[in-house]
């Protein structure tokens, strides 16, 4: 398989899940105004939830960018990816339905746990596919931002059941700031390796 089905098919997926999340935020039973305004922390979940999506698809739309090659480790690494951002719009409507009760929110910071494991797991499918000298093992590094996330999230975890489930849920919400701020690693390794190409003839 070429990289270009792989990303036809994730990006399919990922459309897929954003139009289940926007189906299952059904309006209010009422016509005023205070029962939208009722709904406030279901419009925040889809918000938060759709973001993290889109920062999900730009960052894997990047990384293969930057990608020369796949092998059935990146296959199914990506495919594991999937089956976790596939969750999101159960944990995000479940958590909104009980107005960020402990077990949902918990499991809501789970999924994006998850999520972001599955995410590092598939970055390392690719190192090992490309070699750890190769532009784009360089450019992921140690993938610092990655490592805050995960950490983030199990905070969250922890903070959802120990303290409060609404201060666990805006713990989930600066993983997401923190990846809105846009990361050039792998515009770098494309440069890098458009460069190589272009000397390569003349080192012939």
């Amino acid at each position: 398989m070429t990289k270009g089905r792989l990303e036809a098919f994730s990006d399919g997926v990922l459309a897929i899940i954003i139009t289940i999340m926007v189906l299952e935020l059904s309006p209010p039973a009422s016509a005023a105004l205070g029962a939208l305004l009722h709904e406030w922390h279901r419009f925040a979940i889809y918000a938060l939830s759709f973001t993290y999506i889109g920062i999900y698809w730009n960052n894997h739309h990047h990384t293969f960018q930057a990608t020369k090659a796949i092998d059935s480790r990146v296959l199914w690494a990506n495919l594991h990816l999937l089956f976790w951002l596939s969750l999101v719009p159960f944990t995000s409507n479940w958590m909104g339905q009980h107005d960020f009760a402990r077990a949902p929110t918990m499991i809501y910071a789970l999924n994006l746990l998850a999520c972001a494991i599955a995410y590092t797991l598939m970055l390392l499918a690719l190192i090992a596919r490309h070699g750890r000298d190769s532009h784009l093992a360089r450019a992921i590094g140690n993938d610092r931002k990655g490592k805050i996330s995960v950490a983030l999230y199990v905070a969250a975890i922890l903070v959802a059941w120990l303290l409060t489930p609404v201060l666990g849920f805006v713990l989930t919400v600066v993983p997401a700031l923190i990846w809105l701020v846009p990361d050039r690693r792998m515009e770098r390794a494309m440069q890098l390796a458009a460069q190589d190409a272009r000397a390569a003839p003349g080192q012939s």
